[in-house]
């Protein structure tokens, strides 16, 4: 999450360990892998909390932008589409 700082930026940060007690200081270097624009800090935070509870499948489908892989995992979890297993 940014505020007001292009994703450039932020990552720039990261890389320059500007905060040695973050999380990403000691698994550099670090790469952006997804980016979204949210109007909202209520909504960074609620998409953030959603997509650290899915699966690494799921992370790397959204990564990858396959929209179609991501909603068949969802409905994979569920057990109602045995098709992926």
């Amino acid at each position: 999450m940014t505020r007001g700082e292009e994703p450039d930026q932020r990552l720039s940060e990261h890389q320059m360990k500007l905060s040695p007690g973050a999380y990403t200081a000691s698994r550099l270097p670090v790469q952006l892998a997804y980016s979204e624009y949210f109007e909202l800090v209520v909504d960074v935070i609620a998409a953030e909390r959603k997509i650290k509870g899915w699966s690494r499948a799921k992370k790397e489908a959204l990564i990858q932008g396959d929209w179609k892989l991501i909603q068949a995992l969802a409905r994979r979890r569920g057990g109602k589409d045995k098709a992926l297993s």
